[in-house]
């Protein structure tokens, strides 16, 4: 019976050993799937002030496909966006104001009081038509359609 009972171990031990000896700093391996550097895009920059166009043309995004893109405001107005609805179809990985990074649990909207910049990052999530948009604007142009695909 101890044998049969030291064979098995053998038997078990000997694979367990073989992949614990094969160590992934040889470099073959990467980062996977969202962390892969080929998973990221940059979008075009949202452009807030006062009576200009948002972007020059909607956003299309794919689902699974990590984001990043920057909103200049250039303190023309104070001006804001909103988007609850994106936001919720989104995972936020990171907000950067001036070199402070910011990792919030959600979003409903950002405020320019004056002149900045920031850069959000993120994961698009859930398919379906978004939107990012001035509050109390009605012009087309103040208006971002966003499409997850």
């Amino acid at each position: 019976m101890r044998k049969l009972l030291l064979t098995s171990l053998l038997a078990i031990a000997l694979p367990l050993s073989a992949v614990a000896d094969n160590d992934d700093d040889d470099g073959r391996f990467g980062l996977a799937g969202v962390l892969s550097g080929k998973n990221k895009e940059d979008l075009e920059p949202i452009q807030l002030s006062a009576g200009m166009p948002l972007t020059s043309a909607p956003w299309v995004l794919k689902s699974g496909t990590y984001y990043e893109f920057e909103i200049q405001g250039d303190g023309s107005q104070e001006l804001a966006l909103v988007g609850p609805e994106f936001f919720r179809a989104i995972w936020i990985d990171e907000i950067v104001v001036e070199g402070l990074e910011i990792r919030p649990l959600g979003l409903d909207s950002v405020e320019f009081d004056e002149a900045g910049e920031m850069e959000i990052g993120f994961l698009a999530i859930k398919p379906g038509a978004y939107y990012l948009k001035i509050p109390g604007s009605t012009g087309e142009t103040q208006r971002l359609e966003i499409t997850i695909k």
